[in-house]
């Protein structure tokens, strides 16, 4: 399945499953932006995500992280 920025849920996620161990909250919205990039089936650019994008599949994250560290 090909993953693009208005698959925030599914892209926050694969990025808990694959950096269970970081909190999303410790990220520059930079690095989060250039870790959905490296997604396998992430097709999108940079210039196609805002900071709400980013901000979305933060709390996605965060949510999974959550369940597990606290």
């Amino acid at each position: 399945m090909k993953l693009s920025w208005a698959d925030g849920t599914e892209i926050g996620a694969q990025l808990y499953e694959a950096h269970e161990d970081i909190n999303p909250l410790t990220l520059s919205f930079t690095k989060l932006r250039d870790m959905v990039m490296a997604l396998p089936d992430f097709e999108g650019t940079a210039d196609g995500c805002s900071e709400g994008t980013l901000e979305r599949i933060q709390m996605v994250w965060l949510d999974e992280w959550k369940l597990d560290n606290e």
